[in-house]
């Protein structure tokens, strides 16, 4: 059933990507306040996700595997830049690797060819509390994040987040609250400000592991939700 349903978000989450029209800020007019709106929700959609959780992988663990997050839009603005959907899909190679000192670090890269984008990204993470049968684990993270093949958009992020989790059997749930900066600068000649945003979000997840095979899912809510299935093989 778990793989199933899987298949099925994969399927749906691709058909929808490639329906969802180029981003191109080229003529389309935009005034501030539009541009800060768009700005904002395609940072939050593009920042840098933990979909893990909060304990540490270990000296000798990693986890590699493929993602896709689905945003819900909630601008009007985005069909002015060429984006008719109101969800957008990214699939993504996430990769982590566990480091001594309770340390990970990690990476991500995306091809939408449904927006013409790409994004790359990476994260160093440090589990204050490593967890244990009797403790939760506790972590923090930084990641950052930048997307290209836009010409006439200039967009990165940057995040921070601290969060818990904890390993019942073969599920580890886990939580956490975070704060993600976005800076966006217009390269169409639009004559408009650079927007730098400061955003809160929160998120929720849970880890299946079956033997080397992992499923994560998680939901992000900050001024738009977002909602992640990955998958992927580790120790």
């Amino acid at each position: 059933m778990i793989f199933l349903g899987a298949t099925l978000f994969f399927l749906f989450a691709f058909q929808t990507f490639a329906h969802a029209g180029a981003l191109n800020l080229t003529g389309s007019g935009l005034a501030q306040s539009a541009f800060k709106d768009i700005s904002k929700e395609l940072g939050l959609a593009v920042s840098y996700l933990p979909v893990a959780p909060a304990e540490p992988l270990g000296i000798i663990g990693f986890d590699a595997g493929v993602e896709v997050t689905a945003v819900s839009l909630e601008s009007n603005h985005f069909s002015t830049v060429g984006v008719s959907s109101k969800t957008i899909v990214l699939p993504k190679l996430h990769l982590q690797k566990g480091l001594p000192f309770g340390i990970d670090v990690g990476a991500i890269y995306a091809n939408v060819p449904g927006i013409d984008v790409q994004l790359v990204g990476g994260e160093i993470k440090y589990a204050i509390i490593g967890g244990n049968i009797a403790l939760p684990a506790v972590a923090v993270r930084a990641g950052y994040t930048k997307l290209l093949g836009v010409d006439s958009l200039d967009l990165s992020t940057l995040s921070a987040d601290v969060s818990v989790s904890k390993g019942i059997t073969l599920v580890t749930p886990y939580a956490g609250i975070g704060a993600v900066q976005v800076t966006a600068k217009e390269k169409a000649g639009l004559g408009l400000a650079e927007e730098k945003q400061t955003l809160t979000k929160g998120f929720v997840g849970v880890k299946i592991s079956l033997a080397v095979i992992n499923f994560v899912f998680e939901a992000d809510f900050a001024d738009v939700p977002l909602y992640t299935l990955r998958v992927n093989v580790g120790l």
